[in-house]
Order: C-alpha cells, then structure tokens, then sequence
C-alpha cells in the first residue's frame, strides 16, 4: 500500500496546512473522518467506483452522504479529489492528516495487547512509561488475545514491541533453526 500513501500525502499535507493556518484541526479531523467512513462503506465505495459516474457527479454524490457533517471547505476538498479522480484516497488521507495531527500535537495511540484483562492501574503505569520513552502524551487502549500465553505486545504508530511469551518463543524456534 505504499503507493495509496504516497499519493495521499501531498493532499494530507494541504489539508493538514489548511486546517492548522484556519485554526481548525479537529473540526477537519473529525470531518475527514466522517467522510472517509462514508467513503468506504461497500456501497459508497461501488458508488463512487462507477467509470460512467464525472468526478462531479462522484463529489456530488459523497457530500450530499456527508450531508452537514461536513463543511463548505472539506466539501470543496471532496471536490478536488474527486477532479482529480483522487476519491478513493480519502480512508489514507484521513490516516495521514491524524499523523501529521498527532505529531503536531506530540501524542501517539498506543494499542497494548495482552494475554489477559489489564487493569486500571497496570495500564495507567504502562501509560506513563510509554509516555517517557516517546515523549509524547499516550493514549492507551487495551485489547486481549489469549494467544500471546503471556507478557504484552504493543503498537504505537509504526513501532511494535514484542514482549509476548508467543513472541520469545517464536524467535527462540527461529535461532534454533538457523
């Protein structure tokens, strides 16, 4: 998928600009979600997939979905993408706009995996050594998965740690096999 974000960015990045020079981040964050929910439902999707349907008629046709969820200024935005037949990437232009967001902002999402159910304490711990090593604000969500056996795998943005006892085993097969 390397190529959806390549072409994604520089619409992020114009975007993302935008919505900082206007003041006006979080309105575009949560609007471009909205439109690339609507986006990429199964029957939006074959909607605007259509060849026969003008980029018009596409943008046309998200923003009257979008209804007032979005503003004037994401609607034109839908409208230059869908000139530029640039509709399709509106799911990774609104990953790449919470990016350029999170690091503006110096906050990560970190997904931590366990074994078993953390608790509020744990996970509170968790929050603020993760926040030392990134130094960034963390916000944490939790997930289970009795596969792990043990130990905890986490995800913060494009960096995983893997402290799973499934994960140890696993390079331990590994080393012995090599």
């Amino acid at each position: 998928m390397a190529e959806l974000s390549t072409l994604a960015r520089p619409y992020a990045r114009a975007a993302f600009e935008y919505a900082k020079d206007k003041g006006t981040l979080d309105q575009w964050a949560e609007q471009l979600a909205t439109a690339a929910a609507v986006a990429g439902q199964e029957r939006v999707s074959a909607l605007l997939d259509n060849p026969a349907l003008t980029g018009d008629k596409q943008a046309q046709a998200l923003n009257d979905i979008c209804g007032d969820d979005t503003s004037t200024e994401v609607k034109n935005f839908v409208r230059i993408l869908a000139a530029n037949k640039r509709i399709a990437l509106l799911p990774e232009i609104h990953q790449q706009f919470a990016l350029f967001k999170a690091n503006l902002e110096k906050s990560v999402d970190v997904e931590v995996i366990s074994a078993f159910d953390l608790d509020e304490a744990t996970t509170g711990r968790l929050a603020e050594v993760l926040r030392g090593k990134l130094e960034r604000d963390v916000k944490v969500s939790t997930a289970t998965d009795k596969s792990l056996l043990g130990g905890v795998l986490i995800r913060a943005g494009d960096m995983v740690i893997d402290g799973s006892v499934r994960g140890r085993l696993n390079k331990l097969a590994e080393a012995m096999n090599s």
